[in-house]
């Protein structure tokens, strides 16, 4: 059965990214960049939606009273990857426009790529080096003084279920050189969607939103730091099964954020 789900919902996916794609390209003629983004994160909430009818994976959401409620409030996700559902979901529930720090190759994937590269979203260059880094440090201020919150997988890529990767601090620095405050996000999305696993099965996704963390004065290795501790611990308590013989919160504020339930 997770077999037949899969592949249905594979199918689903296909059907409707290329029709969504051409009208996004078609529809960014004539709208802004804050429609486009709500008109593409509708597609994404379909797509999450049907992975709860046809995969059967529920989100459950945690700690959404920790987000700024300003409507121009800035702000830098770094968020736990785990899979590419998180990848969909973040759209579909953040109150506010996203924009995605990427690698430009993504442009490249037909439908899906053509119609990113139509919203106002960060794709670097990475052998540009530090001049790619300064085209974030730009580009993301510019969004966030309009409202765009900035999100970004620190560990960079997916991590395999229970294991840590190495948490860079692209996001911090950011998040210092901007002045404005990070909210780590732990995921526990390979539960029901492992790394680079086509089949996938149906349960429960945490995503736990930890509170702001202020950035005025800070170092941004000793703030990625404390992103990745409270990350990190949050994981192991949210998922203990994939963590064996580790505590389930080896820092302090591991839990803190995760008192008020929420579904998307």
């Amino acid at each position: 059965m997770p077999l037949i789900r899969s592949v249905l919902h594979m199918l689903w996916l296909i059907l409707t990214v290329i029709p969504w794609a051409l009208f996004v390209v078609i529809a960014s003629l004539f709208v802004n960049s804050t429609t486009m983004y709500w008109m593409c994160a509708r597609w994404l909430r379909l797509i999450v939606d049907s992975g709860t009818v046809i995969l059967g994976i529920q989100n459950r959401v945690t700690g959404m009273e920790n987000l700024p409620t300003g409507e121009k409030s800035p702000a830098v996700l770094l968020v736990k990857h785990q899979s590419t559902w998180e990848t969909l979901v973040m759209p579909a529930i953040m109150p506010h426009p996203l924009a995605y720090v990427f690698k430009k190759e993504l442009l490249y994937i037909p439908f899906f790529g053509w119609a990113m590269a139509r919203m106002d979203m960060i794709h670097i260059d990475r052998s540009q080096g530090k001049r790619a880094f300064s085209k974030v440090v730009e580009q993301g201020k510019r969004l966030m003084a309009q409202g765009t919150w900035v999100i970004m997988f620190p560990e960079g890529t997916r991590i395999a279920r229970g294991q840590k990767g190495e948490y860079k601090s692209g996001g911090t620095r950011l998040a210092v050189q901007a002045g404005v405050p990070v909210i780590p996000i732990a995921v526990t999305s390979a539960k029901c969607w492992p790394r680079k696993a086509f089949i996938k099965t149906p349960g429960i996704v945490d995503i736990s939103i930890g509170k702001p963390i202020p950035t005025l004065g800070r170092r941004h290795d000793e703030l990625m730091l404390e992103v990745e501790n409270w990350i990190e611990a949050e994981m192991r308590r949210l998922d203990p099964q994939a963590y064996p013989g580790n505590p389930a919160s080896p820092v302090a504020p591991a839990a803190a954020t995760s008192t008020s339930a929420g579904q998307p």
